[in-house]
């Protein structure tokens, strides 16, 4: 079980493909949000099976739906909690009175918390989210090496629209993807900053920027620059996730904030200029495969203040994010993209 959120289910690509290749006799399900089911390869071994608890199993009376569901059709020799949130220890309990084995993630709640604190941060690297969930398995009696060059290619599998072509010009040196967006205020690189990234490159010869966001706020800023700088695409709202994919995959970097799409463009073997404010690396949440070097980020005694950003900023408005010049930003890029 891993049910949302995208980036962290994004995360458990590495370790289920190698689960997959690893033990071909052993057949795993997952069972996660129906949208990112593209996200996933295809396996004999492997079944998706969509759990949208927002909707149809919501709350305590959804979670045991879908356990009476599940018991129907499936018989499973072991369960696997890599969320450990109520949803999932609603429906491990439900599988646990019936006898079935329970493996669940260790977080390392007390270890983040240590990394956050105002006074006397532990500034040391934590386990990532990907070993952690490799953890699990292990626990479970599935030792997993996960390798660090695996990368998953949608190409392949995904039917692409004739408008989703059109933003893959032969023609473009470069393709630059840049999603400005993330969940919560503290991971959000200032806009009028953003802006003058996409203003440079924009004016590049032979060079496609697209624009990566979701929500009618997003998609309606996105489109206000998209018409403004030339060369520049907007890919919101318009685009399957898979789809999605297959434009990350074509980008020759991407530029993201510490967010689902920074995931997204690591699974498929994209290099990933990350901006960092509020949180950090250390927290294990770094895209899978990426440098440390391509993390744009500033030492300030306060950070890391939260691990998901979602802390009101203690001085009101983000020094973390604010003090990062954007030239600084546009260099890593150029390095990125002389090496393409």
């Amino acid at each position: 079980m891993r049910l949302s959120a995208m980036g962290d289910v994004a995360m458990t690509v590495p370790v289920i493909a190698s689960f997959l290749s690893r033990y071909p006799d052993v057949h795993l399900t997952l069972l996660s949000h129906p949208r990112l089911k593209p996200i996933f390869p295809t396996a004999p071994n492997f079944t998706f099976i969509p759990v949208n608890t927002k909707k149809e199993y919501a709350g305590t009376l959804g979670m045991y739906k879908l356990f009476k569901q599940l018991n129907k059709e499936y018989h499973f020799d072991a369960m696997l909690d890599l969320h450990d949130v109520l949803r999932s220890k609603i429906l491990r309990t439900l599988y646990k009175s019936k006898g079935t084995p329970i493996y669940v993630i260790d977080k390392g709640r007390k270890e983040k918390k240590q990394l956050t604190k105002q006074k006397g941060k532990r500034m040391v690297q934590l386990k990532s989210s990907i070993q952690r969930y490799a953890d699990v398995f292990e626990k479970a009696g599935y030792p997993i090496t996960i390798n660090p060059t695996i990368s998953f290619s949608p190409t392949e599998r995904i039917s692409c629209s004739e408008a989703l072509i059109q933003l893959l010009p032969p023609s473009a040196k470069h393709i630059i993807g840049i999603a400005p967006f993330a969940q919560h205020q503290g991971k959000i690189y200032p806009l009028e900053k953003t802006v003058k990234i996409i203003a440079h490159f924009s004016k590049q010869e032979n060079t496609q920027i697209l624009l990566f966001g979701g929500g009618d706020k997003e998609k309606k800023q996105l489109e206000e620059w998209a018409n403004k700088y030339p060369n520049t695409q907007s890919t919101a709202g318009k685009f399957t996730l898979g789809e999605e994919l297959v434009l990350l995959q074509h980008c020759h970097v991407v530029l993201s904030m510490d967010s689902s799409n920074m995931h997204l463009a690591s699974l498929v073997g994209t290099t990933v200029v990350s901006i960092w404010g509020a949180t950090h690396p250390y927290a294990g949440f770094y895209g899978y495969g990426q440098k440390e070097s391509n993390a744009v980020q500033i030492e300030l005694p306060c950070r890391p203040c939260s691990i998901y950003g979602n802390k009101p900023c203690q001085f009101g408005d983000y020094p973390c994010l604010k003090n990062i010049a954007e030239e600084s930003v546009i260099q890593k890029m150029e390095e990125v993209l002389q090496h393409e």
